[in-house]
């Protein structure tokens, strides 16, 4: 079935779909659409899940936690500040091996305060533990919830996962959403079977105090299940697009990249108007790719390295600033190293911090700025303002 969705409802309906037992909501701009939807749904009698409201970002994520633990399959969503609050219950959702799936509508991170857009608030989050997954459009937004919650839910995985987009720029967004039906995503994704869960007739313990002698190797042990994850990911996206006709087996995207003299590397929804800034300069004759990273954690190093193979100029766009690293964001990083060429240019471009409009000529700019072997700054600054 086929509907006119802003993203907010596409997630919202893939979210129901998926059948959580347990909804546990928190508002904030610009994730609130998602959970106000899912209360409606609740409400009509169309979704068979106990919705709880609660007080705040950390106890939304507190009472997942805790129906997780219990052997349900639980659903939450956040942004921005509601995000940094659940920090601590991020990690330990992770330590405890609890496979959350959770909507994350991008937001800058204040002070000073913005509702706006940028990638601050997953990205801040990248080592704690949770899978990181970047939608492009509003299709992608609901496909990959059934995607998040079938590798989350691996036997080989059990990680939660973080399913990304752009505040407003996606999640206010209405646009064509193919959608399956119950019975369709009913086959792809069966009933949640816990593998451990909390039972008084068969008592264990989770999250327990771990002295110096056992942490570091439950710390190991989430590190070595988030590397299994990639080809547990491909696995389902081709599961997916032999069921759905979409296929998601690829973690990155290459976008006219076979002859490609100079690339971009970028995360979102951005993607679209770089490729159409792409098409534009190869109407010119400027041999540019894009490298859309769809999955951020576990990071793709060798998919991003035999991309990227050949292509001497890289350019990363950063809608995220790692402070204090030179006018660098975090993914910058994480390219550079999956590169490991000296040979190879990787610069860093942030950009679009706060909502700040990205254009085709910022992108022809940046290019530019690219080929000159200039980077590692800011991109659109007013320097007025200074």
């Amino acid at each position: 079935m086929k509907g006119i969705l802003e993203g907010s409802h596409a997630a919202a309906e893939a979210a129901k779909l998926c059948r959580p037992d347990v909804v546990s909501a928190y508002p904030i701009t610009p994730q609130t659409h998602i959970v106000e939807r899912l209360a409606e749904m609740v409400a009509d009698g169309e979704l068979d899940s106990e919705y709880i409201c609660v007080e705040s970002e950390f106890s939304a994520l507190s009472a997942c936690l805790g129906a997780s633990a219990a052997g349900s399959r639980v659903y939450s969503a956040t942004s921005s500040q509601g995000l940094l609050l659940m920090t601590e219950v991020c990690f330990n959702v992770a330590g405890m091996r609890q496979p959350i799936v959770m909507s994350i509508a991008n937001r800058a991170v204040g002070a000073p305060l913005s509702i706006w857009n940028d990638q601050q608030d997953s990205i801040a989050l990248r080592d704690c533990g949770w899978i990181q997954i970047y939608a492009e459009d509003a299709q992608e937004i609901h496909d990959f919830h059934y995607i998040a919650y079938k590798v989350a839910e691996d036997h080989d995985v059990l990680l939660p996962v973080f399913i990304c987009f752009d505040g407003f720029i996606l999640s206010h967004t209405y646009e064509p959403v193919d959608m399956p039906t119950q019975a369709e995503v009913d086959a792809f994704l069966p009933p949640y079977k816990p593998y451990n869960m909390l039972d008084a007739k068969n008592p264990i313990s989770m999250g327990m105090y771990a002295t110096p002698e056992y942490y570091m190797e439950f710390r190991y042990e989430i590190d070595q299940a988030m590397v299994r994850s990639l080809d547990v990911i491909r696995r389902v996206g081709k599961e997916f697009g032999q069921k759905f006709g979409r296929d998601y087996s690829n973690l990155v995207e290459a976008y006219k990249l076979e002859d490609a003299e100079v690339a971009i590397v970028a995360l979102g929804s951005v993607s679209g108007t770089i490729k159409d800034a792409i098409d534009e300069m190869r109407a010119d004759g400027k041999k540019v790719g894009l490298l859309r990273l769809i999955v951020f954690r576990p990071f793709p190093a060798e998919d991003v390295k035999k991309a990227l193979s050949g292509i001497k100029k890289v350019g990363v766009f950063e809608k995220n600033l790692s402070i204090g690293a030179r006018m660098k964001g975090a993914v910058g990083y994480e390219v550079k190293d999956a590169v490991n060429d000296s040979s190879v240019s990787v610069l860093s471009y942030v950009a679009g911090l706060g909502g700040r409009d990205i254009t085709i000529a910022d992108i022809k700019k940046m290019v530019g700025e690219i080929e000159a072997g200039r980077g590692d700054c800011f991109l659109g600054l007013r320097e007025e303002l200074i």
